[in-house]
């Protein structure tokens, strides 16, 4: 859900970005990224006008070549495309696979420890599975090896406390849905120093995906081919609210409003399948008769309510709701009132 505000942004007439009212609003945009972020002073942020998985792939492409080794968290659809990315592309990777609802502990890390690996990727909050992942036992781990540590935090940025320079990561993975609260369509890649003395080192073997036109480009205010000018409008809002109440704050209304459909839910028939919660979401599973991908779609055609469905083998097994963007406690009731009915009528 979007914000009135912010959605009216995105009714109004497309000014022309290669402006230096536009370049001042992208400078902007990069400062109050990084600083949500909690990023480095040297922090470069890449505005990609793609998706999320786009921006995971670009990443791999820019910081990594066929002379590194990378270790790869898998625990559902996110990290398997991780792994995807990297075969395609021919880079020497292993996994760290994890069961459905699996946490990652200590001794998963224990065996990879000195073992030549060059980078680590990982999804910070696996979405598909709802499990939020120790990013202080990440941090120490990829320290301990000097590891490049790449994170995808799409889907816990803003909605879990995430903090780059502490996390020592070095590449930063974001998108304009999820908690930032707009339209899909840009992602953003948050470099460190070290990160971008990689871009500049590596040949990249593409013309929209190199990093280093960004990077160029980005130091007037401006992307090297046309972005999606409404969101990043959007952005600059979005952001600025952010940043009058701060990121502490926002992250504790989305966890507040997390707590409060947990509570509302006990006594109905679906259990919660992760130990490791992020505040974005809440993964369901139905203990009662009724299918996952049932539930999905008598909410969705009875009671004009989405949740978010599972695919592949998930999809009769688990259903996610979402707790980011301009929802309220009523929407929880709401949604709450309509699961409760559906237990009475055996729906359940």
């Amino acid at each position: 859900m979007m914000e009135q505000d912010i959605l009216k942004i995105g009714s109004e007439q497309i000014p022309y970005f290669r402006t230096e009212q536009f370049s001042n609003l992208m400078i902007e945009n990069e400062m109050l990224m990084n600083k949500c972020v909690k990023a480095s002073e040297s922090a470069r942020v890449i505005f990609l006008t793609a998706s999320g998985t786009a921006a995971m792939e670009a990443t791999i492409m820019n910081l990594f070549d066929k002379s590194d080794k990378l270790l790869i968290v898998n625990g559902g659809t996110f990290g398997t495309r991780f792994k995807e990315i990297c075969d395609i592309h021919g880079f020497l990777s292993e996994e760290i696979c994890l069961d459905h609802g699996e946490i990652l502990t200590n001794q998963h890390l224990e065996s990879y420890e000195n073992n030549n690996f060059t980078g680590f990727l990982i999804n910070m909050h696996e979405t598909s599975t709802g499990v939020l992942y120790d990013m202080e036992l990440v941090s120490g781990f990829c320290k301990r090896n000097n590891l490049m540590l790449v994170v995808d935090a799409i889907s816990s940025f803003l909605a879990d406390r995430y903090d780059m320079s502490e996390y020592n990561v070095n590449a930063t993975i974001l998108s304009s849905q999820k908690a930032i609260a707009l339209p899909p369509g840009m992602s953003f890649v948050v470099l460190d120093g070290k990160a971008q003395e990689r871009v500049l080192r590596n040949n990249v073997k593409s013309l929209y995906f190199n990093f280093k036109n960004y990077l160029l480009d980005g130091l007037r205010g401006q992307t090297p081919y046309t972005p999606a000018v409404s969101i990043l409008l959007q952005l600059r809002e979005r952001l600025r609210k952010i940043d009058s109440i701060g990121v502490d704050r926002t992250v504790e209304e989305v966890a507040r409003i997390a707590q409060d459909f947990r509570t509302k839910i006990k006594g109905l028939p679906l259990m919660i399948t992760s130990s490791s919660l992020s505040n974005a979401v809440t993964p369901l599973k139905p203990i009662g008769k009724v299918p996952a991908d049932e539930i999905f779609k008598y909410l969705k055609d009875h009671c004009q309510i989405y949740v978010c469905p599972n695919g592949g083998s998930l999809s009769k097994v688990l259903f996610r709701v979402g707790h980011i963007g301009a929802l309220t406690e009523d929407d929880n009731s709401e949604l709450v009132n309509a699961l409760i009915d559906m237990n009475k009528k055996g729906l359940l």
